[in-house]
């Protein structure tokens, strides 16, 4: 059976993982759509459809998958022209949820992806949903200038919050385990750090080095 999934559809940083999985012999292969595809007017146009489509038909030929084989594939926006293209192709798919193994695996290799683009590995490891609007929104404004380049500009979410005000002021904190979110080292206690405060939805605060000097 074939399995194909994606991850970081829903993360506003960084492209979007595919992944194709021969569940009986563990083949597995994953590419990563570029972010520019989530920009404009890529992203409007649906070219990401395309680009989807053509890593999945490069697998395919490259397992050899037959017309009779089993393919589950994600039911997410992602993949609606892939999707098609199956169906229309007679190939034996079925559009489902898709678990475990392929869905461990492709997000375990999008986290890869992600530290590689310069998110700190400890800032997605320790929490449920590492992928999180808000939780990358921080990341973005610790060093905006140089990390809108790795955002999903297109999408309404950004847009609606790309102009937040950002207020800065400085602490002093005596205890606790925090990273700086510009250069992704630890903040050593006690210590006194810059704050980058803003309001989405609540109250969001950036705790940074006081003179961290690190460029993306």
């Amino acid at each position: 059976m074939i399995q194909i999934d994606d991850a970081g559809s829903g993360s506003l940083v960084g492209g979007t993982a595919v992944g194709i999985l021969r569940i009986e012999t563990n083949e597995y292969m994953w590419d990563v759509i570029p972010i520019k595809y989530f920009t404009s007017p890529y992203f409007e146009n649906k070219r990401y459809e395309d680009y989807t489509l053509s890593i999945i038909k490069k697998y395919l030929k490259y397992l050899n998958v037959d017309k009779n084989e089993p393919i589950e594939i994600c039911q997410g926006y992602i993949f609606n022209k892939t999707r098609d293209f199956l169906a229309k192709s007679n190939y034996n798919v079925k559009s489902t949820k898709i678990s475990d193994p392929l869905q461990s695996l492709i997000e375990s290799s999008f986290i890869d992806y992600c530290t590689q683009i310069g998110i700190p590995y400890d800032y997605l490891r320790y929490t449920k949903y590492p992928f999180h609007f808000h939780k990358m929104l921080r990341w973005v404004f610790a060093d905006k200038k140089n990390r809108v380049k790795l955002c999903k500009t297109a999408w309404n979410s950004w847009k609606k919050y790309s102009d937040t005000q950002l207020q800065i002021h400085y602490d002093y904190i005596v205890t606790g385990n925090y990273i700086c979110l510009k250069c992704g080292k630890k903040i050593n206690t006690p210590s006194k750090i810059k704050v980058i405060e803003f309001t989405t939805n609540k109250k969001q605060f950036i705790y940074l080095h006081d003179n961290c000097r690190f460029s993306q």
